[in-house]
């Protein structure tokens, strides 16, 4: 099966050797977003500043494979600190309505640039 890879200007630009996603089939892999303004690439100030943002990065890579939000099966989220956890359920909300994804959410020692979240998923596409 082939690949297509997927890009939207409207997301901020990969921050290393990797692809802002990846289709194959009806799948879509989408790389982890954290909160990099997409025009600026500066990373926006404060935990739930950057939760919107890695969310709404996260909308604009679907968009572009032809899906939304609504699409991802699976959602991995990163934070440096689970003290923010429920602030982040509060957040994701906002974004997502039941039926919700399947979610893991992990604390992570570090995350690129500074950042303190960072989520990726698996989306997938109707026919």
């Amino acid at each position: 099966m082939s690949k297509t890879i997927i890009h939207s200007d409207a997301a901020p630009k990969a921050v290393g050797p990797y692809s802002q996603a990846v289709r194959v089939g009806d799948t879509v892999y989408l790389s982890g977003q954290i909160g990099l303004d997409p025009v600026s690439n500066v990373l926006v100030d404060g935990f739930e500043a950057q939760a919107h943002q890695v969310f709404k990065n996260l909308r604009a890579v679907a968009q572009a494979a032809g899906g939304d939000l609504s699409d991802i099966v699976k959602l991995g989220v990163f934070v440096t600190d689970l003290a923010n956890f429920a602030r982040l359920n509060e957040i994701m909300t906002e974004y997502f309505s039941e039926p919700f994804p399947a979610r893991a959410a992990i604390q992570a020692a570090a995350l690129p640039k500074g950042a303190v979240v960072e989520a990726d998923a698996v989306l997938v596409l109707s026919r």
